[in-house]
Parts: structure tokens; sequence; C-alpha cells
């Protein structure tokens, strides 16, 4: 097991992985992101980064995050330069979700970073993180499962369900996301 990924301890599925004192504060960031970000204009994007970062987000530069992006435990969300979170996307960062310089995560976009191990009768959480790197644009309604990294200027298709990594340059579409040409830049 890599450091990014986390096998919970749980005495069954019902259980929660969670420890109190993180389930308060997870309900807490839902009400304040409810109650201060969520109805907030497009422009008000600084004010929605003080939300985040109040909250445990690290924050590189000035991403952009839409109001009504949601995600569940900012603590777990690393945004860098540029990076933009886009309208009703879902940032499922039960583990780390890490989206680095100019990458685009479009419309309505799902970004999980959990699983269970369907192997083990308490189907205990696990956690991967994904990696979303620098110049990558992820397509309206694309899924984008745990563990994934996608490279350096690829472009995932709408509608695609990514299951393996992406390579740099290249633009992958389909379920399960399929290779369809690389990009050439000159």
């Amino acid at each position: 097991m890599n450091s990014t990924t986390i096998e919970y301890s749980q005495n069954s599925p019902y259980d929660s992985p969670w420890t109190l004192s993180h389930r308060v504060k997870m309900l807490l960031w839902e009400y304040a992101w409810l109650l201060f970000c969520s109805w907030t204009p497009k422009p008000a994007n600084s004010w929605r980064l003080f939300w985040l970062k109040l909250f445990g987000c690290t924050i590189y530069g000035k991403p952009f995050v839409h109001q009504r992006a949601r995600i569940q435990i900012p603590w777990n969300l690393i945004l860098h330069d540029h990076a933009c979170l886009g309208d009703r996307a879902n940032a499922y960062t039960l583990g780390v979700i890490e989206i680095f310089e100019h990458a685009t995560v479009g419309q309505e976009v799902y970004l999980c970073t959990g699983t269970h191990a369907f192997d083990n009768p308490t189907m205990n959480l696990i956690t991967k993180k994904i990696t979303i790197q620098k110049g990558v644009f992820i397509g309206v309604r694309a899924i984008v499962m745990p563990g994934i990294t996608i490279e350096e200027n690829a472009i995932v298709g709408a509608g695609s369900l990514v299951t393996k990594n992406v390579e740099k340059n290249t633009i992958v579409a389909g379920n399960p996301a399929k290779l369809i040409k690389t990009r050439s830049f000159e």
C-alpha cells in the first residue's frame, strides 16, 4: 500500500470510519458552505476560497471554485493556481484530491476517492488519491475513480468513466475511457 492509499478499520459496513470530532467538523463544513458560499455570485470566488482555506483546504495562488461545486471534506482538497472546480462538480474528498495549475474540472464531474474492501465482510472504507495534473480538461459528467492520475494536458471526454491513469497529452473518452488520440503542440 502506498502513502496515498488508506484502509480504514471498521467492525461492520455500518460503522463510520470517522471519529466523532471528524463528523462534527464535516457537519460544520456542510452548513458553512450552504450558508456562506452556495448562494454567492461567480465573482465572489475569493470569499469561497476564504471559507475553503478556513476549513483546511490547501490553496496555492488563485484557483476558481464554482459556488455550486460540492466538496465533501475540504481539508483533503489541494488546489493550485488557476485550477477550476466547475458548476456542480462533486469532489468526493474522502481521500486527497489535488488539482494542479490551469486544470479544469467541468460541470457535474464526479471525482471519487473512496471505495470499499469488497473481499472483507466489514467492507471497510479504502481511499486513494486522485491527481489532476497541469493543463488537464475533464468534460461534463465524467467520473474519475479512486487512485487515478490524469497527466499533463490530457483531455477526458464528456460522460467518460476513468478507471485507469490517463497519459500526458492524450484525449480519452468512453465507458471505460479509452485513448482517442494524442494531442500535439507545435
